[in-house]
């Protein structure tokens, strides 16, 4: 009797299937404002075909081929005259309207950032810097890093930062930071990336840092994960709305909500398995001050 009813509703569903695909075939037509001759040479098949196509009431689907053919002579995806997506786009047009590619100048907050930051005011901001944010920096720290590239223009632009770093800090998003560990222990010992970094201003930059995440808590969130188990390339969920990836020269910014919240469990995955949460961080940052001052 399973059986039955399983056969029963596997023929509903083809003949459903099919009776969509000649209304979405022939949306598609009106749409695009294509003849069923002009179709029918566009595929390589006779007008008869393609009459049939759109008037047949019959269960049966056409080939692999001929709904390929169709979808991309009319500008539209397989998947969509198929029924199994309710996206008309081809992979190609979702593709360029979720992903873009964006220059990342060398500068403190460069423009796209901070337009990113206004549009998702008000909602969640996760973050894996590629270094200590910009955000939570000392303006000493700020002098060091970038006045041997911005040389004379330096002071001008941690000063036109200023009141952007401050729009970011007070504006109604809570914001979560997930670091691996060394980064703060390099910046403690001035090691590596902080190589040279003088004493005092390490100093400085620690109590700052403690400053900010007991003040802000719980809307400045930082965790410390331990990057020999876990690792995460340098990434901004600007809330449900996008996620970029800073690659150095750009930035690969994604739209597309799937994939906003693939990256979203993956952030998550780094707050869920670190070894420091946001509570924990201000007695670490005391310990490491005590140990270099």
């Amino acid at each position: 009797m399973r059986d039955i009813f399983k056969h029963m509703t596997d023929k509903i569903d083809k003949r459903d299937r099919a009776s969509q695909f000649r209304t979405r075939l022939t949306q598609a037509m009106e749409d695009r404002q294509i003849s069923q001759s002009a179709l029918a040479r566009s595929i390589g098949v006779d007008r008869s075909t393609v009459s049939q196509l759109l008037t047949g009431s019959g269960a049966r689907l056409p080939n692999a081929h001929v709904v390929g053919s169709c979808a991309s002579a009319l500008g539209v995806s397989a998947d969509w005259l198929l029924s199994l997506s309710d996206r008309p786009e081809s992979a190609a047009e979702l593709l360029a309207s979720s992903l873009s590619l964006t220059k990342a100048p060398r500068a403190l907050v460069d423009e796209r950032i901070f337009e990113w930051h206004r549009e998702a005011a008000g909602y969640k901001i996760r973050y894996v810097p590629a270094a200590l944010p910009d955000m939570l920096k000392t303006r000493a720290v700020l002098e060091w890093e970038y006045a041997p590239h911005l040389g004379r223009t330096a002071d001008q632009a941690i000063g036109a930062s200023a009141d952007r770093l401050a729009w970011m800090r007070s504006a109604q998003s809570d914001y979560e930071i997930a670091m691996p560990m060394y980064e703060v222990r390099s910046l403690a010992q001035a090691t590596g990336y902080y190589e040279g970094l003088p004493l005092n201003v390490r100093l400085e930059q620690i109590e700052h840092l403690i400053d900010l995440c007991e003040q802000l808590y719980p809307r400045l969130r930082l965790y410390l994960f331990d990057a020999k188990r876990l690792y995460s390339a340098p990434m901004t969920i600007f809330g449900p709305m996008l996620c970029a990836f800073y690659a150095g020269g750009h930035y690969m910014a994604f739209r597309d909500r799937n994939r906003i919240e693939v990256f979203s469990h993956h952030f998550d995955t780094l707050v869920r398995e670190a070894d420091l949460t946001a509570r924990d961080i201000p007695t670490h940052l005391r310990e490491l001050r005590t140990k270099i001052s």
